[in-house]
């Protein structure tokens, strides 16, 4: 997650699966004894996404720091997966990369980072392949400062594993002949630690309309525990009524018929001295009036230091976690009426 460097005065200017029925109360979506949700969320396990984070953050990958060699190594690791599960990435970019050009960051006071990347992933909805609902985290971290590698397991390498795992699950939904309504979006972007430049490049330069995009979930930080919580079975949860009456109350009833997480909002506040709205990937697609929910474990004290590693990661929880947000994901996508946006 991008550490809180502009003044807050400049911020005030910008703008074992328990299954039963999912619903706001509009929804005709019921996941009650619905096998298809069931085979595809016991795809989602802690030990793949264990797996996966050993390697994404390992020391190989040099902190992944925007633009480095060991990012694209990461990245690389990141689109073989995909290309293993047989997901496949837009039409219209002719591969899993979006070019995030070092002039584009430059220009947003990148200073001198090189060119970049987004990976994009993408299932095609059966219904509405028109309507994409995104899920997002971000692969970069903050590199290797004086010979030692930020590793970055927490930040946001658990996020990475966990937009994958979701990926995974509605692969196996498809193959089941039970694919999303609306299509999905795996959006795995660079530069946030820098200023949130990916996604920011990726809201000015969508390959989907923006109109189409029904919401975004936004995974930073979701392997830990943080010191008012430890112990806890919890995740924070921001901006989810921000601009929708339904996509809290969608996320919440997820939330009690999966694993029943404490959802704490206590960062979900436009005035939190904190700011944790303005500083992941979602503000970028939020600005743009597409409801969003950032997923977020709170600030430990292994944040942005290079003790942030993969054997500190709570493996059950982060398993837990991304089961909500598959949840969410699935209602958002298989619902018969889009969310609507009626707050401002």
């Amino acid at each position: 997650m991008k550490k809180l460097l502009i003044p807050l005065f400049a911020i005030a200017l910008l703008t074992g699966c328990k299954t039963a029925n999912v619903s706001d109360g509009t929804s005709n979506i019921s996941i009650k004894h619905d096998k298809a949700f069931s085979a595809a969320y016991k795809m989602i396990n802690k030990e793949d996404l264990k797996k996966n984070l050993y390697v994404i953050a390992s020391d190989e990958m040099g902190g992944r720091d925007t633009g480095s060699p060991g990012q694209r190594k990461a990245g690389e690791y990141i689109v073989n997966y995909y290309k293993s599960l047989g997901i496949s990435y837009p039409k219209a970019l002719n591969s899993f990369y979006q070019k995030v050009p070092s002039e584009f960051m430059k220009k947003r006071g990148g200073g001198n980072l090189p060119d970049s990347e987004n990976i994009l992933a993408f299932i095609e909805g059966s219904e509405k392949p028109e309507e994409i609902v995104v899920v997002s985290a971000h692969y970069d971290h903050v590199g290797t400062k004086n010979g030692v590698v930020y590793n970055g397991a927490d930040d946001d390498g658990s996020g990475t594993v966990a937009v994958m795992e979701i990926a995974k699950a509605f692969q196996q939904a498809k193959k089941a002949g039970n694919g999303p309504k609306r299509s999905l979006l795996f959006l795995h972007v660079t530069g946030e630690e820098h200023g949130l430049f990916g996604s920011e490049y990726y809201s000015e330069n969508p390959v989907f309309p923006l109109a189409n995009t029904v919401a975004d979930l936004n995974i930073d930080m979701i392997g830990r525990d943080d010191p008012a919580n430890r112990g806890k079975q919890y995740v924070y949860v921001i901006g989810s009524e921000m601009l929708s009456s339904q996509l809290k109350i969608i996320n919440e009833a997820a939330n009690k018929r999966t694993n029943n997480l404490e959802l704490n909002y206590k960062y979900d506040d436009l005035n939190d001295p904190e700011q944790l709205y303005y500083r992941s990937d979602h503000y970028n697609f939020a600005k743009h009036n597409i409801p969003v929910a950032f997923f977020f474990d709170g600030i430990h004290e292994d944040y942005h230091k290079p003790t942030d590693k993969p054997e500190k990661i709570d493996y059950p929880l982060l398993e837990k976690r991304t089961q909500l947000i598959f949840a969410t994901a699935w209602d958002l996508a298989n619902r018969s009426e889009r969310i609507v946006v009626d707050k401002k």
